[in-house]
């Protein structure tokens, strides 16, 4: 299984940025998906993650900025960002909880993706 992010760069503090994440492989479920971020210096932290549109959890930090959705069918999942601050500046990793299907059994498990830096200058 194997994640696929996009769509980083730079940007103006008050700009926009939509990231992608892809997963791809031999996936019996997506159970949860979405993304992590690391500031330099920082630890990675929750951004924004769940199984659904309806159960997304926010940080409080990216509450009525970030948005999170999903494409089932592609086993994609994007994060709008709006009102961008420098203090969003960072790493984003997007995350899969996933359930695989091998030798009859199922097994779950943790991907991560490589990581899209995002940066945002004032």
């Amino acid at each position: 299984v194997q994640l696929q992010a996009s769509g980083g760069g730079s940007v103006q503090t008050g700009g926009s940025l939509r990231l992608s994440c892809a997963a791809s492989g031999s996936i019996f479920r997506v159970n949860d998906m979405g993304w992590y971020r690391q500031a330099p210096g920082k630890q990675r932290e929750l951004v924004a993650t769940g199984p659904s549109d309806a159960y997304t959890n926010y940080a409080d930090s990216v509450k009525g900025r970030f948005t999170l959705s999903r494409d089932n069918a592609k086993n994609t999942v994007y994060l709008q960002m709006n009102s961008l601050k420098p203090e969003d500046t960072a790493v984003y990793y997007c995350y899969a909880g996933v359930t695989i299907l091998t030798s009859d059994q199922l097994h779950e498990l943790d991907v991560w993706g490589q990581g899209t830096l995002v940066t945002v200058f004032s």
